[in-house]
């Protein structure tokens, strides 16, 4: 997340809005989460977009730097806005995410967690989801169910 800390500096914890991906890895009617180290909410790998980066090229970045799997191929969800993805970070930082969300099915398995950011990595069958997900993946988790 450079360039979202270089933006920090500047505007301190002002609210951003901030431009991103993120992964549901479906695999045999479960969900890859991760337990963030942040707010020890469940959520689903993703991150900031860098500059140059397409939306899928983050996604496969920010998946195999906070679980070790190497998405094959992603299909797009959605692109989810507005109010209810803000978010205030437990440090103070505030964002109004903009999310591209994939679904990935296929994918290289060497699961390993970025300890920074991620304190566990599960999947979690679709009848017995974490009842603590963070926020701003609430949404992106409702779309997916409903397909």
């Amino acid at each position: 997340m450079g360039y979202i800390m270089d933006l920090r500096k500047i505007v301190g914890t002002r609210p951003l809005i901030m431009a991103g991906a993120c992964v549901v890895v479906f695999h045999n009617n479960t969900i890859l989460f991760e337990r963030r180290t942040d707010n020890g909410m469940w959520g689903l790998p993703g991150g900031s977009l860098e500059p140059g980066e397409t939306m899928e090229q983050v996604a496969k970045r920010e998946l195999f730097e906070e679980t070790g799997l190497q998405a094959k191929k992603l299909e797009l969800l959605d692109v989810f806005s507005g109010q209810e993805l803000y978010y205030k970070y437990p440090h103070g930082d505030e964002v109004y995410n903009v999310v591209a969300a994939f679904i990935c099915k296929e994918f290289d398995r060497v699961i390993h967690n970025d300890e920074l950011e991620v304190a566990e990595i599960r999947f979690f069958a679709l009848e017995e989801l974490p009842d603590n997900i963070s926020p701003p993946d609430k949404p992106i988790l409702h779309a997916f169910l409903k397909r």
